[in-house]
């Protein structure tokens, strides 16, 4: 037994930081290329590498192959079928994402075979369900993160709608107003990103006026606002900037969380976070995005349920330990924070399978065996279920802070 460091895959995509990522790890700024999102894990397109103590590194993806009851325990291997259940992330979101959902299990595994019997690629650009498992996802704050996520309250959407209405938007709001309920946002969501593009683009600038002027007149709404001006700005011709006025408007402080289970439909704006989500690359995008769309498919995912959208703190689970709870089986995520010259030791149980992720300061992960690792900031440990406990402290007397990412309640 060792404690090992992962050497982790960068995804360049175009609307992530050339400073966010590259900052956390120590490297020199701004990158060449942007910098989106950091993968921890053993998904097939990406997966990462365990550092040996000689420098050799292996394939985690492979070694979970090779050995699945030994890395993952053996309830983990068998209730996923030999496969890291999850994907632990570090997400830099310099311009907004599209705006999309994620199957659930049933729809990600019925999808899959249905693509697979078409003899659709897995890489290609039109594949809806690349992987047969659902996508559940939580998001915590690094720094301040701004997203839509979930559909608002039909009632205060209307108040909404009225505060920036147009003559062209009128009737739009008559159809929620005569129907405030999951199947009325249902209507006008199908409605708008269905209309056809010459009757978009007579919309679109009416209803970006009314913003303005809301915005000028420090109206109720102007953060909403001022998102549907941003989005406006970027994808002139997008039925995305619509389908955002029925979101909620988020903003997340550090260490606050929202979860995103099966069908919620969510657009991340800008921030800094770490993301944990079942593992699984299952998109299915509204718009806001160059690339693929398929609305039926969306319509068939989408969860219409609709309230105000709920923001965790973290529950605590003893003097260090906060813990982001859901219903997904596939994952858990812990948070630990030590104050400036605190230098307390935390046990940490062989709890299945883990990835450990600094984000603040350095700490010190010592094995059963004494073996050990210095975890920079931006640096992550895997630790196989067939390891004992592992301790660790901070070395220096600066604020620390470590995400511990896990199997669900139950899975080692």
């Amino acid at each position: 037994m060792t404690v090992e460091l992962l050497r982790n895959a960068v995804r360049p995509y175009a609307w992530g930081s050339r400073t966010a990522i590259p900052q956390l790890q120590g490297r020199p700024v701004p990158a060449p290329h942007p910098e989106a999102e950091l993968w921890m894990g053993a998904h097939p397109g990406d997966p990462s590498h365990v550092i040996g103590p000689d420098g050799t590194e292996r394939n985690l993806l492979a070694l979970v192959e090779a050995d699945p009851v030994g890395q993952l325990g053996q309830r983990c291997a068998a209730r996923w079928g030999g496969r890291l259940p999850f994907l632990l992330k570090i997400l830099a979101a310099e311009e907004p994402l599209s705006m999309q959902a994620h199957p659930s299990a049933a729809q990600a595994a019925e999808g899959y075979a249905r693509e697979e019997k078409l003899g659709i690629p897995r890489d290609a650009a039109d594949r809806n369900y690349p992987d047969p498992t659902a996508k559940p996802e939580l998001v915590c704050a690094l720094t301040e993160f701004h997203a839509l996520a979930g559909f608002r309250d039909p009632h205060r959407t209307i108040k909404l709608l009225k505060a920036i209405e147009t003559p062209g938007l009128a009737k739009y709001t008559a159809l929620l107003e005569a129907q405030p309920d999951p199947s009325g946002l249902r209507a006008l969501f199908t409605t708008w990103i269905t209309l056809p593009q010459p009757a978009f683009d007579e919309l679109l600038p009416e209803v970006l006026d009314a913003c303005v002027r809301h915005v000028a007149d420090h109206g109720e709404f102007t953060v909403e606002c001022r998102t549907i001006l941003g989005l406006g700005e970027t994808h002139p011709r997008d039925a995305g900037v619509l389908a955002a006025l029925l979101l909620n408007r988020l903003t997340l402080r550090a260490g606050e969380a929202i979860y995103l289970p099966a069908g919620n439909l969510h657009l991340y704006l800008h921030g800094i976070a770490v993301e944990i989500l079942a593992n699984s690359d299952n998109i299915l995008r509204c718009g806001l995005t160059p690339k693929h769309v398929d609305v039926p498919e969306l319509l068939r995912v989408v969860d219409f349920s609709c309230g105000e959208m709920p923001v965790q703190h973290g529950e605590s689970a003893g003097r260090r330990m906060a813990v982001y709870h859901t219903d997904a089986p596939e994952f858990e995520l812990s948070r630990m924070d030590w104050a400036p010259d605190e230098r307390t030791e935390v046990v940490l149980d062989s709890a299945g399978p883990q990835i450990l992720l600094c984000t603040v300061g350095d700490l010190l992960v010592v094995a059963a065996d004494g073996a050990q690792v210095e975890l920079r900031q931006g640096q992550s440990v895997w630790l196989p279920a067939a390891d004992p406990a592992v301790r660790v402290r901070p070395l220096s007397g600066v604020r620390t802070q470590l995400f511990r990412a896990t199997a669900g309640a139950g899975e080692g």
